[in-house]
């Protein structure tokens, strides 16, 4: 390997395992752009390929000549690797004919590796390219038991419609499929590890709650600049690469962009979300079909979420805003007309960016629920999390996250980030007495109710310190 690959343990296995298989392979590796699914099938296989070839982004060619900007692109692949046609193919059955024309003439019966990045890419409007893939894999790659084909796109609502659940000639045909997430707050720490950038966990934390753990975003920061800093650089100064990225990862992604950065806009405003209703009134999108596949379109994407929040009707569903990225940019830049290009540094302690930290402290715990439950000593009992909040008009309350579970106890965890460890009041104490009292009340539960702090440090001892049952630090969230 060129690099180390920093996590991907079980994605390596899977796909180092199909390489050794004697059958065809058609794999889709798929997820969020930027999240290192190029690198990770290059750094594993770069060496093995018999063909290799990226779409180009639509977003960069602009609407013009698409079909035939991606045909010349793709004709350019294939003389690289060895192709002896004379001219462009005038449509995609004719350019997987000269691959396949191609494939054959290099084939030594060896493993043959075929990878094409970004195939939705390729897919343009009336183009014909799916029923050309639809003729290569069923009418010659299949039957090849030496052929590794792997495809990768990041637009993961198109993988999922155009391959994953095909109902024409692809359906059922895909032999494996690997969803490449972003890393963790621990495969973070690694991934410095490895590149030598020196930073507290508590830094690590809020550098987590503005890039998400996307490897290309967190493989910007540099060595020897504070966190303040790589913030400043990477989203504040001029022409800084990530504040230009929303637009750009939206349009690359989606075909509906502008619908799509409307329903980000309005989840941003409120933590817990809007229902479909709520979403359909407030954005003014036309109400049908269409928003419920943008919907879907930006939820596989890791976009958004749906949940249902805790004894709540199944069908009172609610969307909220889960990725960390978007949460940055629509919180500090969309909109916003700050030149300070040290707007990070000079505003460390100001209630703005105070509220942020306590606000996306929630969803990163939410999105570690894993480690939590390892945390708990649950990792294999069967739960179910959820938020919870009060029907109540007055005197209402409301839960971070509920943890039910199959052992008759919910955990009603509380989340905060603090620079200190955490200390509970008389006030907060109340509080807390009269979110459990309220909870119990209108759900009825009858599960044992442990209380449960989430913290970055922990839990200062006093007389009130006794109500909680578990304390889990940013130490606990870091466990592989």
């Amino acid at each position: 390997m060129a690099q180390e690959i920093i996590g991907r343990e079980p994605e390596i296995k899977e796909i180092e395992a199909l390489y050794q298989t004697n059958k065809p392979v058609f794999a889709v590796v798929y997820g969020r752009r930027r999240v290192g699914k190029t690198f990770l099938i290059r750094e594993l296989l770069g060496d093995k390929f018999a063909f290799y070839h990226t779409g180009l982004s639509p977003y960069e060619l602009q609407g013009k000549k698409l079909k035939e900007q991606q045909l010349s692109n793709f004709y350019s692949s294939l003389i690289k690797y060895g192709s002896d046609i004379k001219r462009v193919p005038t449509d995609w059955l004719e350019a997987f004919d000269a691959l396949i024309s191609l494939l054959e003439k290099k084939d030594t019966k060896k493993r043959q590796v075929v990878f094409i990045d970004e195939l939705p890419w390729m897919d343009t409007p009336r183009s014909g390219f799916i029923t050309a893939l639809e003729h290569f894999w069923n009418g010659w790659g299949a039957g090849k038991e030496n052929l590794m084909l792997i495809v990768c796109g990041s637009a993961t609502s198109w993988i999922s419609d155009k391959l994953l659940n095909n109902k024409g000639g692809l359906f059922d045909r895909t032999t494996d499929e690997i969803k490449l997430r972003p890393f963790t707050l621990g495969e973070c720490e690694r991934f410095y590890q490895a590149n030598h950038i020196v930073m507290s966990k508590f830094d690590q934390v809020q550098c987590y709650m503005a890039t998400g753990g996307i490897p290309y975003y967190i493989s910007m920061l540099q060595k020897g600049k504070s966190l303040a800093q790589n913030i400043d650089r990477l989203f504040f100064e001029p022409n800084a690469k990530l504040k230009l990225e929303f637009d750009r990862l939206y349009s690359s992604l989606f075909t509906n962009a502008e619908d799509c950065k409307k329903i980000v806009r309005l989840l941003a405003k409120k933590q817990q979300g809007y229902t479909r209703k709520e979403i359909q009134v407030l954005t003014n999108l036309a109400d049908g079909g269409g928003l419920s596949t943008t919907l879907k379109t930006l939820e596989v994407s890791d976009f958004i979420t749906s949940y249902i929040k805790y004894d709540y009707p199944k069908r009172e569903v609610y969307y909220r805003l889960t990725d960390f990225y978007s949460k940055f940019y629509l919180s500090f830049i969309d909109g916003k007309k700050t030149t300070n290009p040290s707007f990070w540094q000079d505003n460390l302690l100001t209630p703005s960016l105070t509220a942020w930290r306590g606000f996306t402290f929630e969803s990163l715990c939410i999105y570690h629920l894993p480690q939590i439950k390892q945390a708990l000593g649950i990792s294999g009992v069967q739960t179910e999390s959820s938020p919870w909040k009060s029907r109540k008009e007055k005197d209402g309350a409301q839960i971070d996250l509920v943890i039910e579970r199959a052992d008759h106890i919910c955990n009603i965890c509380e989340m905060k980030f603090c620079e200190d460890d955490f200390s509970i009041n008389a006030s907060y104490d109340k509080n807390l007495r009269h979110k459990l009292s309220t909870f119990q009340e209108e759900t009825r539960c009858k599960n044992a109710l442990h209380l449960t702090l989430i913290t970055t440090y922990g839990l200062k001892f006093n007389e009130y310190a006794g109500r909680i049952q578990k304390v889990i630090t940013m130490d606990d969230l870091f466990r592989i």
